[in-house]
């Protein structure tokens, strides 16, 4: 057997990448396999739901109706975008499409389909061949959770995790053995296993959803004999074998390379898809340059309009409910989506104005130069407040109301890197506000120290030596004058 590429270097390179407000082509999704698989007509898989075309679990449908079914029956899907896959069937073959590059990985999760995005955290694409309806394709962090629950009922403690996994589980009678979409993280997640036990040539199962010269139709079938084969019992015929696979049990349909002139072209984007993807792309980069000027010159009418009232819960990033940002914030978030749209960012000075003082640094100046003393004047108490020489400036606090005093919040303490992303976790919701994710100085410091660490690694061999800080460091100097380290006895 030919050598097999290693699972990191697929993992590097499988998911697209691809800059903000650039379409998504026909050969960046591979259109012609996605086509090929959702269009097969073969009813051979069991549905453990109620069909799509209201039919009792367990019957007989096609791949399409299998993955589309367990969409919607995914409890992270939301009823909106139920109700529009089964009320449009050719959304749903879309959707469908887009959610199987993500289970595989080749969507990765900061792309968003819809222009009006306004996170600096994603990055938005248009996918003309997936978006001739009118829904909404959603972005990639909703469509991996909605994909992550898909789950059998009997599986809400655990689902298969490995190929031996599901292999067991079919055997000992389960049918279908997991959820199609489980199945598919579990063949992406062992590409190298599955095509050590299917495979005779040197390809992985990721490298059926990348640009190779291997037919879109050849890739199409050797993908559905691998869920055929893991979903349904061992002992019935795989619909989905060519002459090779019948020859060779546990073999996959033979992926034959393109010979000659390859025949006909696939992967073509038509005219009309062309058109529509830089139409989209223009609408995007004026919705970044219209937000950037509405946040950093907000008008008058926006500044006095109160904001609308809204029910239901709702998560504020840390700000007050109806509370304008602070234009320090606002600059942030312009300059982040100037940085996705393309544009260069003047450098300047970012320190701040000397005379400018922060509610912070106020209260410091307060505690200073104010004092606050217990002074008995002809036998009653009152207050006296001294200024930073000493001086009394001859306020006096009536009886009974007690004296002002002034406190300064504590510093909120950095955070470890372990601390940060243990933060992250715990509190960030990635089904909720995506477009509203604000950076705070935990993220930069975040940020800052990852990138300090990148640069020390950088050209240095895997195992690099401990850099000790410079005050630890032996001062040369004394080592010439001392070379033994216990110095003169």
């Amino acid at each position: 057997m030919a050598n097999i590429p290693s699972q990191s270097v697929h993992r590097k390179t499988l998911a697209i990448k691809r800059n903000d407000a650039e379409p998504l082509t026909r050969e960046d999704i591979q259109y012609d396999l996605l086509n090929h698989i959702f269009n097969d007509d073969h009813a051979v898989f069991t549905d453990p739901y109620s069909t799509l075309n209201n039919e009792t679990h367990t019957a007989k449908v096609t791949f399409r109706d299998l993955y589309v079914n367990a969409l919607v029956n995914s409890p992270r899907s939301s009823k909106v975008l139920r109700e529009k896959i089964v009320d449009t069937p050719q959304f749903g073959t879309d959707f469908a499409m887009i959610s199987l590059l993500a289970n595989v990985g080749r969507i990765n999760t900061t792309m968003a389909f819809f222009p009006e995005m306004r996170t600096a955290l994603r990055t938005y694409h248009p996918v003309p061949s997936l978006q001739k309806t009118d829904g909404n394709l959603q972005d990639a962090p909703r469509i991996k959770n909605a994909l992550k629950a898909c789950l059998l009922k009997d599986e809400s403690k655990g689902a298969p995790s490995t190929p031996m996994d599901v292999v067991l589980k079919r055997d000992s009678g389960h049918v279908p053995s997991t959820s199609v979409v489980n199945l598919v993280f579990v063949l992406s997640n062992h590409a190298l296993t599955v095509a050590r036990d299917h495979f005779d040539s040197n390809l992985d199962f990721l490298d059926l959803f990348l640009p190779i010269d291997v037919p879109s139709e050849a890739r199409s079938q050797a993908f559905l004999w691998l869920c055929f084969h893991y979903l349904e019992p061992s002992s019935i015929p795989n619909p989905f074998a060519d002459d090779y696979s019948r020859r060779n049990p546990r073999k996959a349909p033979a992926l034959l390379r393109r010979t000659g002139d390859g025949g006909e072209p696939e992967n073509v984007d038509t005219a009309e898809e062309r058109a529509w993807g830089e139409k989209m792309a223009e609408q995007r980069r004026n919705f970044v340059r219209k937000t950037n000027e509405e946040l950093l010159h907000p008008s008058a009418d926006s500044a006095s309009t109160p904001p609308p009232e809204k029910k239901g819960k709702e998560r504020t990033s840390g700000r007050t409910k109806g509370s304008n940002p602070k234009p320090a914030e606002l600059e942030r978030q312009a300059l982040s989506r100037r940085v996705i749209a393309g544009e260069k960012i003047p450098r300047c000075d970012s320190r701040p104005p000397k005379e400018t003082l922060s509610h912070k640094s106020s209260q410091q100046k307060i505690n200073r130069d104010v004092k606050q003393k217990h002074t008995p004047v002809d036998g009653n108490p009152h207050h006296t407040l001294f200024d930073s020489s000493g001086k009394a400036m001859g306020l006096r606090q009536p009886i009974g109301r007690p004296g002002i005093q002034y406190s300064v919040m504590p510093p909120t303490p950095e955070r470890t890197m372990l601390e940060h992303a243990w933060h992250i976790v715990t509190t960030t919701d990635p089904l909720m506000d995506s477009d509203d994710e604000i950076a705070d100085e935990h993220v930069r410091l975040d940020y800052t120290r990852r990138l300090q660490t990148l640069n020390r690694l950088r050209g240095k061999s895997p195992t690099p030596d401990i850099e000790l800080p410079t005050s630890l460091q032996p001062d040369s100097n004394a080592m010439e004058q001392d070379p033994s380290p216990w110095g003169q006895t």
